[in-house]
């Protein structure tokens, strides 16, 4: 086993299966604009990786993220910047779920805990997600006052259908674990404190697979369930960046900022 560490994120090597780590030590395991850069580009170094079969993505053992992180002072000190450069600034959560879902190998989420926003939009940018029981999915964007985003809508649509998905996003009700499954936004719901380990089971299962075969198998799925995607949310980046801006969204942002 072979371990790299970039400070929050730690990369774990365990034979042909990559386990990364995001943990922040606190702050709910909430995204910052320097973590979300760190995680778009560890997802690009598996593109010319033919060593690795499958890559784990997981948080910690309460949280797997709560989305993006309200009081990081890089993500939201914006005023002086100019409109190009603000949607510069918008496009790294986009570009880092865009990278997780074009990750050659199969990934799995394993979560554990609460996930929310932003941490459910890269999860489900992964094939498969390994649920903890007590774990809850929850989509707040719409009650503060800004679009869901980062090209989610599509990929949750592809997985729970069209009234689902906008259950999930318009009523910002919690998901647990259950009804995730019962949906399609989980694929295995498992024991508290096993997502993990049961995402290793099914990462050695996979690995009996010829790698290439398991590769041309995604892409041939992914061609087909995205093939609308980027129609559908061209725009998405645009629509939550002007209503980010909103006087909405700035007093909401505001109560969480406190």
């Amino acid at each position: 086993m072979t371990t790299e560490n970039q400070e929050e994120i730690v990369v774990e090597t365990i034979g042909q299966v990559a386990v990364v780590t995001y943990n922040r030590g606190g702050r709910r395991n909430a995204l910052s604009l320097k973590a979300i850069k760190k995680l778009t580009r560890i997802a690009e170094s598996f593109q010319d990786n033919a060593d690795i079969s499958c890559v784990i993505l997981t948080g910690t053992k309460s949280e797997f993220s709560a989305g993006v992180d309200l009081k990081d002072p890089e993500r939201w000190t914006v005023d002086h910047l100019s409109l190009d450069e603000l949607r510069i600034l918008s496009s790294w959560g986009p570009r880092m779920c865009k990278a997780w879902e074009e990750i050659p190998q199969i990934t799995i989420a394993a979560i554990e805990g609460l996930i929310i926003g932003g941490g459910v939009a890269l999860a489900v940018s992964c094939d498969w997600r390994v649920a903890a029981r007590s774990s809850y999915f929850l989509v707040p964007e719409a009650q503060i006052g800004i679009p869901l985003g980062w090209q989610t809508i599509p990929r949750l649509n592809t997985l729970v259908g069209g009234s689902r998905a906008k259950q999930i996003i318009l009523l910002g009700d919690k998901i647990d674990s259950q009804t995730a499954l019962d949906w399609g936004l989980a694929d295995w719901v498992v024991d508290d404190g096993e997502a993990r380990n049961t995402a290793l089971a099914l990462a050695e299962k996979l690995g009996r697979t010829t790698g290439v075969i398991v590769k041309m198998t995604k892409k041939a799925v992914n061609a087909h369930n995205h093939a609308l995607n980027h129609l559908s949310s061209h725009m998405d980046l645009d629509q939550l960046l002007m209503c980010s801006q909103g006087n909405e969204a700035r007093a909401t942002r505001a109560q969480f900022q406190k």
